[in-house]
């Protein structure tokens, strides 16, 4: 698919995804699936709303996601 596209759950990043990280995948997943780097600006409006929407999908996905062998943040407190 996207190869600049990177892995953001553990273990691939010791961390939780920071919201930069969340848009810039966003981002580069509209720009891919839209053929556009950057959209002409009667597109920017629609761009934009796509980026944030990705995004909040991929927050989601990343808060739902339980990876094996990892304690969540919610069974540790």
């Amino acid at each position: 698919m996207c190869r600049s596209i990177k892995t953001l759950r553990p273990p691939a990043i010791p961390e939780k995804a920071t919201e930069e990280e969340i848009r810039a995948a966003a981002l580069q997943y509209v720009r891919k699936v839209s053929g556009f780097r950057a959209p002409a600006a009667h597109n920017h409006e629609v761009f934009e709303a796509a980026v944030d929407a990705v995004a909040e999908a991929t927050a989601a996905l990343l808060d739902g996601l339980q990876v094996r062998g990892q304690v969540s943040a919610a069974a540790s407190a």
